[in-house]
């Protein structure tokens, strides 16, 4: 089957842009297309990202999935698994690893969910 070739019916509303204007709506559709993404990229997140960011922290293998699993458990995933263990450190002033530990309790996780809830500032 051979495609009826209506290019030069498709392109009317085209045809009078210039080359500048045709690039300009060129991106601008392009950044209308990519936009989803863009936004889920922005609010979305995953185990497996947030592992690679605690693996980029210092933390072993098995160390950054327990803490993952564990703010995942507890609700903040959504917030960042480095920032978690970061406002941990800081709550406590004492090393990132001694922070990933801590949320691992059951103390340091409710103390952590409790910040991030707006009760400890």
């Amino acid at each position: 089957m051979q495609r009826a070739d209506d290019f030069a019916t498709r392109r009317k509303h085209l045809a009078e842009l210039s080359e500048a204007e045709l690039e300009k709506r060129f991106w601008e559709l392009s950044d209308k297309i990519m936009q989803p993404l863009v936004d889920l990229a922005a609010k979305h997140t995953s185990p497996s990202i947030e592992r690679s960011v605690l693996l980029r922290m210092g933390f072993a293998s098995v160390e950054a999935g327990a803490i993952v699993k564990r703010i995942h458990e507890l609700g903040l995933l959504g917030k960042g698994a480095g920032q978690v263990v970061v406002t941990m450190a800081k709550l406590h002033q004492c090393s990132v690893n001694e922070a990933g530990e801590k949320i691992l309790t059951a103390a340091g996780g409710e103390q952590v969910v409790e910040h991030f809830r707006g009760g400890v500032r």
